[in-house]
C-alpha cells in the first residue's frame, strides 16, 4: 500500500490527535491571569459515581464475616508490558556516524510501534540519563506492584449513616505493596496480562546499538575550564528508557528497534456477572510513604540545588510549543528559597567585596556552576543567556594539569546550585533594618474570656532571649477593644505607660519615639508589660473591637523600619475603618455565580491596608481566634499580600488548645526569618515566567516584594515557551532572594538548577514530578474558587488529570491493545489518589455544609503558603496502628520506623481491637476501637478511661505504655516543628464527633454523596478513554 516492505509486517499508522485536542470541553481549566466568565456547567461530575456504593465494613470481631462470593479478577491490575521485537512501518531514520562523544542516534518511542504480544521479558539494562557515561549512571529498575487478589468480600450493605459496622481484618490486606516477578521463560505467568493470540514470528534478540564511546559528566569539565563543553548526548526523546546499547550485539538491520513500554496499568474491567469494577481498592496506588523528592538527574546535573529549595513539574523541558501544549499537567515550579537546610549541606556564605559579585551584563544573572570560560581564561559565557563577559582581573585563575581552575575548591559558586553572597552596598536603598517585632493583641471580652492574652504574654516573655538580631532587635505593642492603647516602654521608665486614643476616625501616634524600643535596653520594661498584661483587661467587658483603625495604628509606628506585625484577633471587627458585618449565613449565595465573592475580602480597605504596608516592608501574621464568625477572607488579606500567614484557632480556650498557639508563637518568633526581601527567577533562553502563585505581592512583571521570608513558605511559578522551537538541549533556572539577615548582612540567595530540553513527550511524563504538580495544582484550585464555584474549581482539577492520562493513553492506543486498562507513567501513579484528595480538601470540598467559610478561607491561606513535602502530607495525611508498638516488651521498642507503617485512609483499615493514630501535620486524632483492652485505656487515659473522651485531655501518666505514646507524639512533632498536632481522643461509635474528627477524613470512602477512590478513578478513565 506504498510502503510495503515483505521484510515486516503491516501495522496500521498512527491517527491523528482525538478532537479532545482540538476542542476541549466549554468548562475552563485553571485561569491565573484574569477571573473566567461563569459558563454553564459541564456534562461531568466530579463527585458522582456509577451507582450507589455500599459500605466497607469495619474490622469487628463481634460480627462474623460474610460468605466469600467475590470471584478473582481475570487480569492483574498492575501489567508491565515487555519489549516487543518488531519494527513499525513507519520509515526509520537513516543512520549516520554520531559527532564525537555523542551515541548512535535511536528514533524517539512514539516513532516505533510494537506488537501486542506477550513475551518473557528480557533482562534489562539501566537506561542512560541524556549526556552522561553509562559508568556514571546506576539507575535500578523501578519496581512494579503486583497486587494479591481478593480474600473476601470487601463491601456489605448500603451505608445508612456515617458510623460504619465492622468485619474482622483481613490478613492480606498490609500486603499492598509486592514486587513484581517476571515468569520464567516457557511458563506462563499466574496473572496474564491480557488475553492474546501467539505471535507467528520469532522472538528477535539482541539488536541493540554498539555503545557510546565513554566519556565523563557534560557539566564536570565545564567548572572553571575555558574549554566548551563536551556535546551532549542524544535528546532523551531519541532513546527508551528502558533501553541501553548492549556492549556485545551487533548494530541493528535495518534500522529495526524494539520498543519500551514502561508504563503501569490497572485493570478496570467488570468481572463476569457482576456490575462492579474488578478493581481491588486494596491494590490501588497510595502514597503511603509521603513525598518522594526527585532524583532522576542528581547524577547527570550534580551540580544543581536540592530540590527542596527548587522543583520542577517535570524534569524534560518540552523542546516546541507544540509539545508543551500536549502537557495537561502545567509546566512549572515550586521554589522554597529559604528552606532548612539537607542534613550536612549548608549554604555556603561567600563575602567577595574585594572583587565584587560576578553577574552577567545582559541579564544580570549571577555566577553559577553551568557558566563557561572561554578565551583563555578572560571571558565567561552565561549559561542564562549565552551572553560573553569579562572576567574581572581579580577573578582570573589558571588551570591546573587537568584543566581545572586552580581556585575552583575555594569558588563554592563554580561547585554547588545553592550559596549565599554577602552583598555590597550597591544593592541598598538604605541600612540594613533591625529585626522588628510588633505585637497588636485584641482585649475585648470575648479575648478575655478565652484565655488568649494570657497565652499569648507568657508566650512572648519566654521567648526574649531567643529572639534575632540581638542586641539589635526591636520591639513594641498595641492593645485595642473599642480604642487604642499605646505604650510607652522606655527604659527609664520602671513599668510602662499606656496612652490611650479613642478617636477612630483621626488616628495618630502620641508618643512616637518611645513606642517602639530596643529590647536588649528596655528588657525590664518590656517584662514588666508582659507579667501584668492579662490581669490589666481581666475585668474588661468591652465587646467591641477597632481592628482597623489599630492596624493603621501600627503602621504608622512601623513604617520608618519596617518588620513583622504580629497580630492576635479574637472577634469581628466592629468598629471604624475595616469593620466588617456577617456574611456567612447567606445560604442564598451558595450554588450562584456570587458564591465566590463569600471567599474575597469585604470593601477595598485590607488590600490597600496590605499594599501599603509591603511598600513600607512590614510583613503580617495573623493569628485568629473565635467561636464565631469572624471573615478570615478579610483579615487573611492582610497576610497574603505581604508574605505572611495566617493561623486559625476555631472555638479556643487556653486550657484545651494553649499549648498549640504556644507552640506555633515560639516557632514563629524564634525561626530564622528573612526582613525586606525580594524575589526574581531568571529562565534560560526561550523560557520565561508567567504567572506566580503564593503569599506575596507582585512590585513588577517578575520581582515579587517579600516583607517577611522563612523556611515555611514556598512559593510557585508558570512557565511556558517563548520560541516555538528550542534550539538548546538544556535550560537553566535561578531563583534569587535578595534580603537582609536578622544579623544584619544584606544577602543573595542564589539557586540554579538545570533541566534537559526533549522532544518525546513520554519522557516530559516520566520526569514527572507529582509533588511539585500537584504544589502548583493546590495554588491554582484555591485561587479559582475566588472567582468561580467551588465545583467549578473541582471540575478544572479532574479536568486536568483527564487530559493528561488521555494523552498519555494516546501514546500507546495505536501500537498495543489496552482495552479496559488505565495506563499511567510509574512517576505519575499517586495523580489520582493526590487529585481525590486534593478534592476533598477544606478549601474545594463540598458545599455550605461541608466546612463553615473561615474554616475554609483559612485552610485556603495556609495550603498557599505551605512547601510541597508539608502540603503532601496535608492532602494524604499519616494512618498508623500503635497499640501493638505499645503492648511490646520494652527490648523491642527501640525501633521506631516499624510502627511508622501508614495505612490506606479507608473505613477498613480500622480495627476495633485497636488504637490507630492519624497525623495530618496539623492534628492528632487517636481513635480507641471498641474492642480494645480496656487495660490499654486505663494505661493510657488513667481515671478516666471509661469517660466521655471529648471531656479527656491526653497527659502522661505514670506507666510505660503511657510514656511510649507520648515519646511517639513527641517524635512526629520533632520531624516537622513547623506546625503542633494537638492531640482529640475519640471512641469507635462516638458520633458526632467520630465522624467530624475521623471518618469524614478517610478520603477513600464513599461520604456525604462524594466519590471513593474506586468510583473516582473508574470516573476518571471513563472520560479518558472518551476519544482516545
Amino acid at each position: 500500500m506504498g510502503t510495503e516492505n515483505p521484510g515486516r509486517p503491516n501495522f496500521p499508522m498512527r491517527p491523528p490527535p482525538g478532537p479532545f485536542a482540538s476542542a476541549p470541553p466549554t468548562m475552563t481549566p485553571f485561569s491565573s491571569s484574569r477571573p473566567t466568565p461563569p459558563s454553564a456547567p459541564p456534562t461531568m461530575t466530579p463527585f458522582s459515581s456509577a451507582g450507589p456504593r455500599p459500605l466497607a465494613r469495619f474490622s469487628d470481631q463481634s460480627v462474623p464475616p460474610p460468605p466469600i462470593t467475590s470471584v478473582p479478577p481475570v487480569g492483574g491490575p498492575y501489567q508491565q508490558f515487555p519489549t516487543s521485537p518488531f519494527p513499525s512501518t513507519a520509515q526509520s531514520p537513516p543512520i549516520r556516524a554520531p559527532p564525537e562523544g555523542q551515541p548512535p542516534f535511536q528514533p524517539r518511542a512514539s516513532q516505533v510501534s510494537a506488537s501486542s504480544v506477550s513475551f518473557p521479558p528480557q533482562s534489562q539494562v539501566p537506561p542512560v540519563p541524556m549526556g552522561s557515561s553509562p559508568q556514571s549512571v546506576n539507575f535500578s529498575p523501578s519496581g512494579v506492584n503486583v497486587p494479591q487478589p481478593p480474600t473476601g468480600l470487601l463491601f456489605s450493605g448500603p451505608r445508612p449513616n456515617i458510623q460504619p459496622t465492622f468485619s474482622p481484618p483481613d490478613s492480606s490486606y498490609s500486603a499492598t505493596k509486592s514486587n513484581f516477578q517476571p515468569p520464567f521463560p516457557g511458563y506462563p505467568s499466574k496473572k496474564p496480562a491480557v488475553s492474546q493470540a501467539p505471535s507467528p514470528f520469532p522472538a528477535q534478540q539482541g539488536s541493540f546499538m554498539p555503545p557510546p564511546p565513554a566519556s565523563s559528566s557534560p557539566f564536570s569539565s565545564q567548572q572553571g575550564s575555558y574549554a566548551p563543553p563536551p556535546p551532549v548526548a542524544a535528546s532523551l526523546g531519541y532513546q527508551s528508557r528502558g533501553q541501553m546499547q548492549h556492549p556485545s550485539s551487533a548494530p541493528p538491520i535495518g534500522g529495526i528497534q524494539s520498543l519500551t513500554e514502561d508504563f503501569s496499568s490497572l485493570s478496570l474491567a467488570s468481572l463476569p456477572g457482576s456490575i462492579d469494577p474488578g478493581c481491588d481498592h486494596r491494590t490501588l496506588p497510595r502514597p503511603l510513604d509521603g513525598d518522594e523528592e526527585p532524583s532522576s538527574f542528581t547524577k547527570m546535573y550534580p551540580m544543581n540545588c536540592n530540590p527542596r529549595y527548587l522543583r520542577l513539574t517535570t524534569s524534560g523541558i518540552p523542546s516546541s510549543q507544540s509539545l508543551a501544549s500536549r502537557w495537561h499537567l502545567t509546566l512549572g515550579a515550586v521554589v522554597c528559597p529559604l528552606a532548612e537546610d539537607p542534613e550536612g549541606e549548608e549554604v555556603p556564605v561567600i563575602n567577595y567585596i574585594s572583587t565584587g559579585i560576578i553577574r552577567c551584563r545582559r541579564c544580570r544573572a549571577y555566577v553559577n556552576p553551568y557558566v563557561t570560560f572561554t578565551d583563555a581564561r578572560r571571558k565567561w559565557r552565561c549559561n542564562i543567556c549565552a551572553l560573553l563577559n569579562d572576567v574581572p582581573g581579580d577573578y582570573f585563575a589558571n588551570l591546573d594539569a587537568t584543566g581545572r581552575r586552580i581556585d575552583l575548591d575555594q569558588r563554592p559558586e563554580l561547585l554547588k546550585g545553592s550559596v549565599e553572597f554577602v552583598a555590597p552596598t550597591d544593592y541598598m536603598n538604605r541600612p540594613p533594618m533591625p529585626p522588628l517585632y510588633f505585637f497588636l493583641i485584641d482585649v475585648s471580652l470575648s479575648a478575655v474570656r478565652s484565655g488568649m492574652i494570657g497565652v499569648v504574654a507568657q508566650t512572648i516573655r519566654s521567648c526574649l532571649d531567643e529572639l534575632p538580631g540581638f542586641p539589635r532587635t526591636q520591639i513594641g505593642f498595641i492593645t485595642y477593644d473599642s480604642t487604642i492603647h499605646f505604650y510607652n516602654m522606655n527604659q527609664s521608665l520602671a513599668q510602662p505607660q499606656m496612652m490611650v486614643v479613642s478617636d477612630l476616625d483621626d488616628i495618630f501616634v502620641p508618643l512616637p519615639d518611645d513606642l517602639l524600643v530596643n529590647l536588649s535596653e528596655s528588657r525590664n520594661v518590656v517584662e514588666t508589660f508582659l507579667d501584668s498584661l492579662a490581669s490589666m483587661f481581666q475585668d474588661n467587658v468591652n465587646v467591641e473591637s477597632a481592628f482597623g483603625p489599630a492596624v493603621k495604628a501600627a503602621f504608622m509606628v512601623m513604617s520608618q523600619l519596617g518588620g513583622k506585625l504580629l497580630i492576635f484577633q479574637n472577634t469581628l471587627p466592629s468598629l471604624g475603618v475595616g469593620r466588617l458585618k456577617l456574611r456567612g449565613d447567606d445560604l442564598r449565595a451558595y450554588g450562584t455565580d456570587k458564591e465566590h465573592l463569600l471567599r474575597l475580602p469585604e470593601g477595598s480597605f485590607y488590600k490597600q491596608m496590605a499594599a501599603d504596608l509591603t511598600k513600607y516592608q512590614i510583613g503580617v501574621n495573623v493569628y485568629a481566634f473565635s467561636d464565631k464568625y469572624t471573615d478570615i477572607a478579610s483579615l487573611g488579606t492582610l497576610a497574603k499580600y505581604t508574605g505572611g500567614q495566617v493561623y486559625y484557632y476555631p472555638n479556643f480556650q487556653s486550657s484545651i488548645h494553649g499549648e498549640k498557639l504556644r507552640h506555633e508563637l515560639v516557632r514563629d518568633l524564634t525561626r530564622e526569618t528573612a526582613w525586606e526581601a525580594v524575589m526574581r527567577i531568571r529562565c534560560g533562553k526561550g523560557i520565561r515566567c508567567t504567572s506566580y502563585h503564593g503569599n506575596f505581592m507582585l512590585r513588577s512583571t517578575d520581582l515579587l516584594a517579600l516583607p517577611t521570608v522563612d523556611c515555611d513558605k514556598a512559593y510557585a511559578v508558570q512557565l511556558s515557551l517563548e520560541e516555538t522551537l528550542l534550539t538548546t538541549q538544556t535550560v537553566y533556572l535561578q531563583a534569587v532572594l535578595l534580603y537582609t539577615a536578622s544579623c544584619g548582612e544584606r544577602r543573595i540567595r542564589v539557586h540554579t538548577a538545570a533541566a534537559p530540553v526533549v522532544t518525546d513527550l513520554g519522557e516530559m511524563y516520566r520526569q514527572a514530578d507529582t509533588g511539585a504538580i500537584f504544589s502548583l495544582f493546590c495554588r491554582l484550585a484555591i485561587e479559582k474558587t475566588l472567582t468561580n464555584k467551588l465545583e467549578d474549581a473541582r471540575n478544572s482539577l479532574q479536568l486536568r488529570i483527564v487530559k493528561a492520562l488521555r494523552e498519555y493513553r494516546n501514546l500507546y492506543a495505536v501500537q498495543h491493545r489496552l482495552g479496559s486498562r488505565m495506563i499511567y507513567p510509574d512517576s505519575l501513579k499517586f495523580l489520582c489518589s493526590y487529585g481525590l484528595a486534593l478534592s476533598k480538601s477544606v478549601p474545594l470540598k463540598g458545599g455550605y455544609a461541608a466546612a463553615q467559610l473561615d474554616e475554609r478561607c483559612g485552610a485556603g491561606f495556609t495550603m498557599m503558603a505551605l512547601p510541597v513535602k508539608r502540603l503532601l502530607k496535608l492532602l494524604y495525611p499519616s494512618l498508623i496502628r500503635i497499640d501493638e508498638y505499645l503492648l511490646k516488651p520494652s527490648a523491642q521498642t527501640d525501633d521506631f520506623k516499624n510502627i511508622m507503617k501508614r495505612l490506606p485512609l479507608v473505613a477498613e483499615s480500622l480495627d476495633s481491637r485497636g488504637l490507630y493514630l492519624y497525623d495530618d501535620g496539623f492534628r492528632f486524632v487517636i481513635w480507641f476501637g471498641r474492642m480494645l483492652s480496656p487495660d490499654v485505656a486505663k494505661n493510657l487515659l488513667g481515671a478516666d478511661f471509661a469517660a466521655e473522651l471529648s471531656k479527656v485531655i491526653l497527659s502522661e501518666h505514670d506507666n510505660e505504655m503511657s510514656r511510649r505514646l507520648m515519646r511517639i507524639l513527641k517524635k512526629l512533632r520533632e520531624s516537622d516543628p513547623s506546625y503542633y498536632q494537638l492531640p482529640y481522643l475519640v471512641r469507635q461509635g462516638e458520633q458526632p464527633k467520630e465522624g467530624l474528627l475521623l471518618l469524614v477524613n478517610l478520603l477513600e470512602d464513599q461520604m456525604g454523596g462524594t466519590s471513593g477512590y474506586v468510583d473516582w478513578i473508574m470516573q476518571i478513565h471513563r472520560q479518558v478513554q472518551q476519544n482516545t
